[in-house]
């Protein structure tokens, strides 16, 4: 299955673009997508643990992926 990933702020950077695509085998878990941008250029800079939004929502690590989800990686949020 292939996936556009959606990246923000800082990974946007790192991977020097807006967005990328990612393929999975099929059943791919969000770890499965993790591990796949960990070894793209510019992943080895992602924290142990990205927040990744599968549908709008935050997911854990554990979730299925399914054809035409939407994937986001964000980055971390500070402020006050």
């Amino acid at each position: 299955m292939s996936f556009r990933v959606l990246l923000f702020a800082r990974y946007a950077e790192l991977f020097g673009a807006p967005e990328i695509a990612v393929v999975l085998r099929d059943g791919a878990s969000v770890a499965d997508l993790i591990s796949a941008l960990r070894d793209l250029p510019g992943g080895e800079s992602l924290p142990a643990v990205p927040f990744v939004a599968v549908n709008f929502e935050q997911s854990d690590s554990a979730r299925r992926l399914m054809p035409g989800d939407e994937l986001a990686l964000l980055p971390p949020l500070a402020g006050g």
